[in-house]
């Protein structure tokens, strides 16, 4: 049985407000280090791996020229390296850097303190349901946008190592 309509618009409208909650949250907390769309574009990074920067504009739904400035901030900062494309003399490749992986973890690190005390009154099973719900939801969403564009790859953020 697919999906009633009124659900698809009151997930929606959930998923929105989710968003906007997030932000809140982030921008709030002065967690990051760096801007937070900045930490955004070194999580999937981290995720994807070495890549073009086109590549990566394309994960991120981006422009290429404003990535660009956000990859020379990033450069700038230590957190991405860049390096010669060995194929195409014109293009560059870029990857995260050592001390960019430092600020993913610490950013990690706060992130889930911060969320684990904001949950304090949720269960371990309430907390389980809600990974695995966004986990499908993401998949979802993932699967649409590449089926339509033939080529984006949204990824969840890289899990920390035990």
């Amino acid at each position: 049985m697919s999906v009633q309509p009124d659900t698809a618009r009151a997930l929606a409208d959930a998923v929105l407000a989710l968003g906007r909650s997030l932000r809140a949250v982030v921008f709030t907390s002065g967690e990051t280090v760096i801007a937070p769309a900045l930490t955004s574009v070194l999580f999937v990074l981290s995720t994807r791996g070495e890549c073009r920067q086109n590549e990566l504009a394309a994960d991120l739904c981006v422009s290429q020229s404003s990535l660009s400035r956000q990859i020379a901030e990033l450069v700038e900062a230590g957190y991405v390296s860049r390096t010669a494309d060995p194929h195409d003399k014109r293009a560059s490749r870029i990857q995260v850097s050592p001390t960019g992986f430092d600020i993913l973890r610490e950013t990690t690190e706060r992130r889930a303190e911060r969320l684990r005390a904001m949950l304090d009154g949720w269960s371990q099973e309430q907390a389980l349901a809600a990974v695995t719900s966004l986990l499908q939801l993401n998949e979802t969403f993932t699967a649409s946008v590449q089926q339509r564009n033939g080529r984006a790859q949204i990824s969840a953020p890289p899990q920390r190592e035990s």
